[in-house]
């Protein structure tokens, strides 16, 4: 189970970058959009962060309690 929780916090820095490609290519076109999907970015790379420090404690937790 912790395998698939893993792919599935790569799978936040995916979008993130998707996001991050999308703010830089239509930022010339439409600022709006472009500081909109940066927000994005910024936003699910905190969720990363804050997912993978979640997982490694509860992972330090359960390994104690063995």
């Amino acid at each position: 189970m912790n395998k698939i929780w893993k792919l599935f916090q790569y799978g936040y820095i995916i979008i993130a970058v998707f996001f991050l490609i999308d703010a830089v290519t239509n930022y010339s076109t439409d600022k709006g959009r472009a500081i909109m999907s940066f927000v994005f970015a910024i936003f699910i790379t905190l969720v990363f962060f804050f997912k993978r420090y979640f997982r490694k404690k509860v992972e330090k937790r359960n390994s104690q309690n063995k």
